[in-house]
């Protein structure tokens, strides 16, 4: 398990664009969600033990937060020919099993996470009511065998914050995950 950190964008950078499909092949665009008070971009995939290890708590989460307003989408970057466990029809079956309830987005040109400089899963940007980045960043402090209960309590903090209008979190720790699986050649240039 190769692990990265993300590359903490800066604060108050706008929500890229994007137009991408979910597994069904249905079409979503960040202007589908203009009317949420705050949208949460989640980069996430099928097989990555990170996301795996707070997949469920992300599901009821999200699902707290949808109530509240908040808009949130999940989109998988992997190169799927190289990872086909995370394939298009296995993330149906991914986003049942925890509860996502978010659309949940194939981005196979991985142009979208280029643009966002996405660099591992999970890999999270919060963007406030005008989709200026709020915060980015880990979950909570939770891994995979660091015997961390996992409670969503950092980006629940920011959520919570967006919502009220309050300032940006302070602390912002990135986040940690595997690496997003570039196609040969499209390897991106942000890092380092």
């Amino acid at each position: 398990m190769v692990s990265v950190n993300s590359t903490m964008l800066e604060l108050g950078t706008e929500a890229p664009d994007f137009e991408l499909p979910d597994a069904t092949g249905t079409i979503w665009r960040r202007d589908d969600f203009a009317d949420a008070s705050a949208l949460l971009v989640a980069f996430i995939c099928n097989h990555c033990p990170y996301v795996k290890h707070i997949g469920r708590e992300l599901g009821l989460l999200t699902q707290r937060w949808m109530q509240q307003g908040v808009a949130a989408v999940g989109i998988n970057s992997n190169d799927i020919e190289g990872y086909p466990d995370d394939a298009p029809d296995k993330m149906v079956r991914t986003a049942r099993q925890y509860g996502w309830d978010f659309p949940y987005l194939v981005d196979e040109d991985q142009s979208v996470a280029h643009a966002f400089r996405a660099a591992c899963t999970p890999d999270f940007f919060l963007f406030d009511r005008d989709r200026h980045l709020f915060y980015r960043g880990q979950f909570d402090e939770s891994r995979p065998r660091n015997d961390v209960a996992i409670t969503g309590r950092d980006l629940n903090e920011a959520v919570r914050a967006a919502l009220a209008g309050d300032a940006p979190p302070n602390d912002q720790w990135p986040s940690i995950g595997c690496n997003i699986k570039w196609k040969a050649g499209n390897e991106p240039d942000y890092f380092g």
